[in-house]
């Protein structure tokens, strides 16, 4: 594939100050609504656990961020995405997804305490599971209709659902933790924060990147009839998660045989479904940018680098030994411009000419070319 890039096509910029001004409004409302939810959530955990085990419960919580928000920074490494959407993200699965959850679990656990079923095992494995992921599901839908532009497709999903469902796990074990620790003190703390935080702390991202998955599949196809994708997406994170909770509550007397029947099986498939995740987007930053080398825009040397997480790392030492800090960063720079790049091509490709993606093109192939004449200079 051989092309070069195009021109934008008469893009003429609003010259008023509106498009501020709905910024504003728009920064103003997200913050607004964050700041409240979480207030109710600070109030909520406190008045459930008491402020020392909230606090107890927060730090122990913190360590299991540790280990689940590397691994999604890891995956989407090639191609990162904006932080201002991964904190979105975050906080949506922390505040909102949380309050939400909170409020229908508990009308769920009281409309069935009063038929013949245990409202505690049916709250575990149907409330929850359906409540959860519709809550958390819909601050990943909302990335994927608002920041259409930073939505290019099945990694991002994976990665904006799992930094969703990190924040939701993050909120939920520190009251788990702190109940915990109010019922059987720091011998019951360390119990709980052993089986949430340390053999099972990608239990939410699991379930979660099914609707991310889903959501990615259909970013260069958003029809109606591309719900159905997503609604399986969906129903596939509600019967993960309630097999999940199946195993660890309602068949507790046969706990480790279900551990591992279900919960490894599950968790080695989520670190495959990574994997192939990685190397797909690997994949297609080599292909795409072997049309722009074939333009001219890049040697074959550069794009097998690019392609190459191992190789990328290599390219930033060498920048580092040959011109010092400036240099790496201006390596950084190339690499991570040229992963945004190729997510920009294959909107062109997808969606046709625009005047923004055109424009857009056009910048990063000027900004990787200064970047490269840093640190070629130096070698």
């Amino acid at each position: 594939m051989t092309f070069q890039p195009q021109s934008p096509t008469g893009a003429t910029p609003n010259a008023t100050r509106r498009p501020a001004v709905r910024r504003l409004l728009l920064w103003s409302a997200v913050v607004t609504v964050f700041g409240l939810a979480a207030l109710a959530m600070t109030l909520l955990v406190t008045t459930a656990v008491g402020l020392q085990a909230a606090i107890l419960g927060m730090v122990s919580a913190s360590l299991a961020l540790g280990i689940v928000i590397p691994l999604f920074i890891w995956v989407d490494r090639l191609e990162a995405e904006p932080m201002r959407l991964l904190w979105f993200a975050f906080l949506w699965g922390a505040l909102i997804s949380t309050l939400g959850a909170v409020v229908l679990n508990e009308l769920g656990v009281a409309f069935f305490a009063g038929r013949h079923a245990d409202p505690l095992v049916v709250g575990a494995v149907v409330v929850a599971p359906l409540t959860e992921e519709f809550f958390k599901g819909l601050g990943v839908l909302l990335i994927f209709l608002v920041a259409r532009r930073e939505f290019n497709g099945v990694t991002d999903g994976i990665v904006y659902a799992g930094i969703v469902a990190a924040g939701f796990a993050f909120v939920e074990n520190i009251i788990y933790l702190g109940q915990m620790y109010l019922e059987a003190g720091t011998a019951g703390l360390v119990g709980i924060f052993i089986m949430r935080c340390l053999v099972s702390p990608f239990a939410h991202p699991m379930f979660t990147v099914c609707i991310g998955l889903a959501l990615g599949l259909v970013t260069h196809r958003r029809r109606a009839s591309s719900a159905g994708v997503v609604l399986v997406g969906f129903a596939g994170a509600v019967f993960l998660h309630a097999l999940f909770n199946y195993s660890a509550v309602a068949a507790s007397q046969n706990y480790l045989v279900l551990f591992a029947l279900v919960q490894v099986p599950l968790f080695v498939g989520f670190l495959l479904l990574l994997r192939w995740a990685r190397n797909r987007e690997s994949r297609l930053l080599r292909d795409v940018l072997t049309g722009y080398g074939m333009a001219g825009w890049y040697t074959p040397a550069e794009v097998a680098m690019l392609a190459s997480p191992g190789e990328r790392r290599r390219a930033r030492r060498w920048a580092r030994g040959v011109g010092g800090r400036p240099a790496e960063r201006a390596m950084e720079a190339f690499q991570d411009e040229s992963g945004e790049l190729a997510m920009v091509r294959k909107h062109l490709v997808h969606d046709g000419p625009d005047a923004v993606w055109l424009a857009r093109e056009q910048r990063i192939l000027e900004a990787v070319t200064a970047h490269r004449r840093v640190f070629v200079a130096q070698a």
